[in-house]
């Protein structure tokens, strides 16, 4: 249920639905009301696909600047955090693999784990019940592309709350409290502190950071990408929203 609430409040639902709102208004005869809604959802939706747009909803997430390896040269022990998974593995003769963004994040954390030498914890679990968890695909990928392997996996967590309330658990059991948290730049700002709440102290590994797009007309031209892109920082601003009150 609460997955299906965020999808309707997210681009394009949200927009559509708002159209839908309004073509009925205008059949019941409340064509005022009717074209106001239109005109809403599809001038928000053009908006948010816009490269400035996104850059503009995006770069406010970064608040934490690239991780200095002198820095991480003093922590425990890496965390990567899960970034989904795709359901067709194919290529790899897989059924699933690891999505684009864990495998972002898998490659920065692999590179870190070869720089400083410290253990690797993977969090991330099953969403729908698949047959293996995200951490697993991760660790999977991990050992066939990078020939490393990670000292823990956390395969219970769903969400990044859970990812920090699981993780937390098992490496106080080891008596570890200092980590390097590694995730997408607009992720940390949500996720650093949900690890901190949990008595970690954190260094954030942030990576792929948003850049503006070229001056002049192409930063004014819509496109899909940049519909994504927008819809994931509107996501993570609604989950620090929540997170502020966990």
């Amino acid at each position: 249920m609460i997955n299906l609430l965020k999808y309707l409040v997210l681009p394009p639902v949200a927009n559509t639905l708002l159209v839908l709102a309004g073509l009925i208004l205008v059949l019941m005869k409340w064509k005022k009301w009717g074209a106001g809604l239109i005109l809403t959802g599809s001038l928000s939706l053009l908006i948010l696909s816009l490269p400035v747009t996104s850059h503009w909803l995006t770069k406010p997430l970064e608040k934490y600047p690239p991780l200095s390896l002198e820095a991480a040269q003093q922590q425990e022990t890496i965390v990567l955090l899960g970034g989904g998974r795709s359901y067709s593995g194919i290529e790899f003769g897989w059924k699933d693999s690891p999505s684009e963004a864990s495998g972002s994040r898998l490659i920065y954390a692999a590179w870190l784990q070869r720089q400083t030498g410290l253990p690797l914890l993977i969090t991330g679990g099953r969403k729908h019940g698949e047959t293996y968890s995200e951490a697993y695909l991760i660790q999977k990928m991990l050992e066939e592309a990078f020939g490393l392997t990670a000292r823990w996996l956390e395969e219970q967590s769903r969400t990044t709350q859970e990812n920090a309330v699981f993780t937390a658990e098992l490496l106080k059991q080891k008596g570890i409290n200092q980590i390097i948290l590694v995730s997408h730049a607009w992720h940390l700002a949500r996720a650093v502190p949900a690890f901190e709440n949990q008595g970690l102290e954190v260094l954030p590994a942030p990576l792929e950071f948003s850049t503006a797009p070229p001056p002049g007309l192409i930063g004014w031209i819509p496109r899909a990408y940049h519909l994504r892109k927008s819809t994931q920082a509107i996501h993570e601003w609604l989950g620090r929203m929540v997170y502020s009150f966990l």
